[in-house]
């Protein structure tokens, strides 16, 4: 590409951001999709792949005696510092990275450059990956009760909505136009997740423009409509993702949310997300806080807790959570929205839908669900991550095999259930290997063998606890099992075998990753290895199990 202006650099300095005696040399590539790093060593060189899209921020810092400085801060909280012998060099790739990883226009992207090696026919194949009618012919859409509606073909009611939306079938045309006005940006309520087991559905929109005292009888019809197509519930929930104090200060711009007087048979419900101005003052805390040289343990907890960003991901957990339950368990339908209908609402929508469906556990499923919840709904992608975006969907398909998880076995009975995450506030850490996966002397340095052995030793002591209860119980009369049960204190012991097991296993392999330097660092990750299949015949036991939510599992429950 053109934006290319030195593609190799040699004798590049990768420095050590916690140490600046530390340093490597080695040759710094610019491609057109990656920057690439590799050491100059003859045995076993070492190499960084940094994605341009996963650049947020890059800095050219003042020249020194021994080279030009060039600053790189990652999305994914990593930070690499290269030392560039000649200012010239170090001068366009600094521009270079600026075009590439922020393009312009949609035209700058890589994807309209590419020529694969495809007939036409197959290059037209990507377009029909994911059909979003499929997916609600899935849910069992449409129905006796639900309908696809052409209201908005040629995004004629709202220019933010896909073109086939559902609707309740008593719903007219009017009504649907009606209700459009009466919400910000035009955002009506509208079908997003279907659960057929319950007949509850979850639908979205956006903030309606009631003020102080305004309201639209076309949106109350409407409201009321959603709520009668659930014959299991005579009402519905409406959850707003904001703070009660936020919504209550747009009513003063004639915006706010619903008033239960005017709507029947509805129980209003805040869960209180902070906004999008919120959420980046929060991620911004945290990347100083982890930037920080000579930061110890106490200190990083200090500025962490100040950041607010673990609070912030515990209060999108709970709302999604609180969704889940109401529409699998109590069985009632839920309309969420925030302001605009296109932040929170996606968050909250996909990750209940999450919850309740195996299907979008899967690859093909989670795409499917990211289209539906994010793209079709009109997140602002480019808007929210400050570049252009692309697809990368047909890639996984194809590459799939090298995403599996090796512990997952669909034709276990709870890989077909609900997750019902514990979102206890001591669940929570912020991990090395969650957030900062590349750096090794990031804090804290917790791991993860550890804490997982940690609380199954937790757990016996529960368990013997709990046995001399039961003793004593039995020696007052009465009988243990009316008290309490082994289920209910969700025993981790055969994922304390697994782990026991495969103790020697785990750090035989850390041993040999920290003396191989050729192992290519990547931004997606490690591939599990095949010694991780050894361990699926300990999670084909019956036995429920829950596990802290920073483990990446969760308690699986009907």
């Amino acid at each position: 590409m053109e934006h290319i202006r030195t593609p190799k650099v040699e004798q590049v300095k990768w420095l050590d951001r916690f140490s600046s005696n530390k340093s490597v040399t080695g040759t710094l590539y610019l491609t057109t999709t990656h920057l690439i790093y590799r050491e100059s060593t003859a045995v076993n060189p070492k190499e960084i792949w940094i994605m341009h899209h996963h650049i947020a921020v890059v800095e050219k810092l003042p020249l020194t005696a021994v080279g030009c400085p060039l600053a790189i801060q990652c999305k994914n909280f990593r930070v690499i510092n290269f030392k560039i012998p000649r200012e010239r060099d170090c001068h366009d790739i600094y521009n270079s990275l600026l075009k590439l990883s922020r393009p312009v226009t949609y035209d700058d992207l890589y994807a309209f450059s590419y020529a694969p090696k495809k007939t036409e026919y197959e290059r037209t194949l990507g377009w029909k990956v994911i059909t979003l009618s499929d997916e609600y012919q899935r849910m069992r859409i449409p129905n006796d009760i639900w309908q696809l509606t052409d209201v908005n073909r040629g995004y004629q009611v709202c220019d933010t909505y896909p073109t086939d939306l559902y609707v309740p079938r008593s719903v007219s045309k009017p009504i649907i136009v009606g209700s459009s006005k009466f919400r910000s940006k035009g955002r009506f309520p509208t079908l997003s997740y279907f659960f057929h087991q319950k007949q509850a559905a979850i639908c979205r929109c956006s903030q309606p423009l009631s003020g102080f005292s305004a309201r639209c009888l076309e949106d109350e019809h409407m409201l009321q409509a959603i709520s009668k197509t659930n014959p299991n519930s005579h009402f519905m929930y409406v959850m707003d993702t904001r703070p009660k104090l936020n919504a209550m200060a747009n009513r003063a711009a004639g915006k706010g949310y619903e008033n239960e007087d005017n709507y029947s048979n509805i129980r209003f419900q805040f869960v209180g997300i902070e906004n999008i101005h919120v959420m980046r003052a929060s991620l911004q805390k945290v990347n100083e806080v982890c930037g920080t040289k000579a930061l110890g343990p106490n200190e990083f907890l200090s500025g962490l807790e100040s950041s607010g960003w673990l609070r912030h991901i515990k209060a999108v957990l709970d709302a999604a959570v609180f969704l889940a339950k109401t529409v699998g368990c109590e069985g009632a339908s839920v309309l969420v929205h925030c302001s605009d209908g296109w932040d929170r609402t996606a968050q909250v929508c996909s990750l209940g839908s999450l919850l309740l469906d195996p299907y979008y556990r899967t690859i093909k499923g989670f795409m499917v669900l990211i289209e539906k919840d994010w793209i079709s709904f009109g997140h602002k992608f480019a808007d929210r991550i400050q570049q252009k975006t692309h697809s990368l969907w047909p890639f996984l398909l194809e590459n799939q095999h090298k995403y599996l998880n090796p512990l997952y076995d669909p034709n276990l009975p709870c890989a077909h259930e609900v997750l019902e995450p514990n979102t206890v506030s001591f669940n929570f850490k912020f991990w090395r290997c969650m957030y900062h996966q590349f750096d090794l002397t990031i804090q804290p340095r917790q791991s993860q063998l550890s804490q997982v052995l940690s609380f199954s030793e937790q757990n016996k002591q529960l368990e013997v606890e709990a046995k001399k209860l039961e003793e004593q119980i039995i020696k007052l009369g009465q009988k243990p099992s009316t008290v309490h049960n082994k289920e209910s204190f969700h025993p981790v012991s055969r994922l304390t075998e697994m782990l026991k097991a495969s103790e020697n296993v785990c750090k035989e392999r850390q041993q040999a990753t920290m003396e191989n330097n050729s192992i290519r660092t990547l931004e997606d990750g490690n591939i599990p290895g095949e010694e991780c299949k050894e361990l699926r015949p300990a999670f084909s036991k019956a036995e429920p199990t829950l596990v802290n939510l920073e483990l990446g599992m969760a308690k699986m429950t009907c």
